[in-house]
């Protein structure tokens, strides 16, 4: 046991923390999961899911279940499917996360062993760590998943691929024989959520539940293998693509609350005579939040970009063409890695700039960290996303190609790429030129990548095996990621105020976002930039003092900026952020309306505390 609970000395104890979660997820299915099964399209369900504001087992039907059957399965697996799914006859889970393994997906060790003689799949967990645990909606909600195993026919694994397990009987909702299912318990968040577990015992399948758009098993066992093995990893990549713009969605949730408290909120008399200035009005305010509103509309251009490239590759491999599969994945990988990592910085940056009414339940902050701050694990740790990217990137490097054989994105690491020595930045406002800051960014990016590459080559030529050589260099690859990715958001962000047809204030007023967005950046990194001589102390001290000009510019329509979010009061969920302004008003009225404050003694009192004070000394 790896804790141990006593009724006298555990405040909340187990069984009380799990009662707590069957009840939230009973009265979360009861109030607005039935509105969810009412509907049968895919957006609809979506936009009401957004509208609730709630992480229901049944979002990860449309999130993970239903894409995965639309992009691994074949033409009659999804004729087969997809209706079932999409008007709930069915409930599934994606079940690939193990015990002992996550990101690793290789290491997987649940297997999908094939028998002729049947032409069945025998499915089983062969070891402890083998058994999947977290899954979302496994625990408890689904009937069905898509359980991600090994492939063994003919006594050959073929590696990872695609099962569909019916898990409960669809008349009464029992486990079926050989399914060992249930939830892992109260978690950091995510408390609509039954995350689960699932054990599989000699659990057989139908050779059709192998999902074959991409490979195949013939009814022999023959294998058929697919143009690209991460062909099958389209589910992840998927997901992946929507979490930069769930990033932002989080991110610009806390800079709302943030940003309308601190218009509302006064603190210290600056002059004698005058009132308490706004807390908004600021510098230090103004540095902290301003950037994460700024982010949140970076992240939000960022993943608009992200899941465009993510259907047009789609289409593509659709048609058999898979050459922007390297770079779907790569890009995928770290732009999830970057927002998610950036977004909670960001949502903590906030709930600090709130003081002490910030850790409050009434602020919404919980609820929005608690939930979000899961994103930087599932769907691939942040750290191994950005080592897998920097692999692309060295692959892309050492391969010395030119501008034109690249994507736009990993064009500086071309060999004919124009590098600048120096930055030609002279004065504060040369830092407005999306051409200067580009090029920083690119310069950066382009010196950092070379300086892991040598450290990397370094190791190799001193004998070390490439494995080992890439650990000891690995600190490099993730600053060169991260590099990368910065890079990224700023040239999207750049791209929309060229792309759009915005009218004059719109476009102004996001120049200045994203302007404040670059240079923040550079001085925050600033390190960086002055890489090998690129930037000196001067250029950032410019940088530095561009920042106060764009606060300034940007204090007149902070609120405006925020509010532009659309985040009604129902979303946000908080006394701090709510639109009118009545913030201390709706922080009393929270409080008087707790139940524990419904009496006027608590329970309490009568059951232990009044024997302690009437006990004679």
């Amino acid at each position: 046991m790896c804790m141990m609970y006593h009724p006298y000395v555990t405040v909340t104890d187990r069984l009380l923390m799990y009662d707590g979660q069957s009840v939230i997820l009973n009265a979360a299915l009861q109030n607005k999961g039935r509105l969810l099964f009412n509907l049968s399209a895919a957006n609809a369900c979506y936009f009401m899911y957004r509208a609730l504001n709630d992480e229901l087992p049944v979002n990860l039907q449309h999130v993970m279940f239903i894409p995965t059957l639309e992009s691994q399965g074949t033409d009659e697996q999804r004729k087969k499917w997809l209706p079932l799914a999409l008007n709930y006859k069915i409930l599934g889970a994606y079940a690939q996360t193990e015990l002992g393994h996550g990101t690793f997906i290789r290491g997987l060790e649940t297997t999908a062993t094939y028998d002729p003689n049947t032409e069945e799949f025998v499915m089983n967990s062969p070891t402890l760590t083998a058994i999947k645990w977290w899954p979302g909606a496994l625990g408890h909600f689904s009937t069905h998943a898509v359980v991600v195993a090994k492939l063994i026919t003919k006594g050959k694994d073929h590696g990872i691929h695609h099962f569909v397990v019916q898990l409960r009987s669809l008349e009464d909702h029992t486990p079926l024989p050989g399914v060992t299912v249930g939830d892992i318990g109260p978690k950091f968040g995510y408390k609509f959520n039954d995350n689960g577990f699932l054990k599989l015992d000699n659990v057989r399948i139908p050779r059709e539940h192998m999902l074959m758009r991409h490979s195949k098993v013939e009814k022999d066992g023959t294998y058929i293998t697919p143009p690209a093995d991460r062909l099958s990893y389209g589910t992840m990549v998927f997901v992946r693509s929507t979490l930069t713009r769930y990033a932002s969605d989080a991110l610009s949730r806390c800079a709302t609350i943030a940003t309308r408290y601190s218009a509302v909120r006064r603190q210290t008399k600056i002059k004698e005579g005058e009132p308490e200035v706004q807390i908004l009005d600021f510098i230090t305010q103004q540095y902290n939040l301003f950037p994460q509103i700024a982010t949140a509309y970076a992240l939000r251009f960022a993943g608009n970009n992200m899941l465009r490239m993510y259907v047009v590759a789609r289409g593509e491999m659709e048609e058999g063409n898979i050459e922007a599969l390297p770079e779907l994945h790569a890009t995928s990988a770290v732009l999830k890695a970057f927002s998610t990592e950036i977004a909670c910085k960001g949502m903590e940056l906030c709930r600090l700039s709130c003081g002490g009414h910030g850790y409050s339940d009434a602020s919404g902050f919980p609820f929005i960290y608690s939930n979000f701050t899961a994103a930087q694990t599932y769907e691939g740790e942040n750290t191994v996303m950005y080592l897998q990217a920097a692999r692309y990137l060295l692959k892309l490097y050492e391969q010395k190609l030119n501008s034109s054989s690249l994507p736009s994105n990993v064009q500086y690491l071309a060999a004919d790429y124009r590098s600048h020595f120096r930055s030609a930045v002279q004065n504060v406002d040369q830092w407005l030129d999306p051409h200067n800051q580009l090029e920083a960014y690119r310069e950066r990016a382009r010196r950092m990548v070379r300086r892991a590459a040598t450290l990397y080559r370094q190791h190799i030529s001193a004998g070390e095996h490439p494995t080992d050589a890439w650990n000891h260099s690995s600190l490099d690859w993730i600053a060169a990621a991260k590099a990368h990715s910065h890079l990224t958001v700023v040239k999207y962000f750049i791209e929309v105020l060229n792309i759009y047809d915005l009218t004059a204030e719109n476009e102004e007023i996001l120049k200045s976002l994203c302007d404040l967005y670059a240079v923040h950046g550079i001085v925050e990194y600033a390190a960086e930039f002055m890489n090998e001589g690129y930037l000196d102390t001067s250029q950032v001290e410019l940088a530095r003092k561009q920042i106060y000009k764009l606060l300034k510019v940007i204090r007149e329509e902070a609120v405006p900026l925020v509010d532009a979010f659309d985040h009604s009061d129902y979303i946000l969920d908080s006394c701090l952020g709510c639109y009118d302004g009545n913030v201390y008003e709706k922080m009393y009225n929270w409080a008087r309306s707790a139940p524990t404050n419904q009496k006027k003694v608590f329970d309490g009192y009568d059951l232990y505390m009044k024997d302690w004070l009437k006990a004679k000394l």
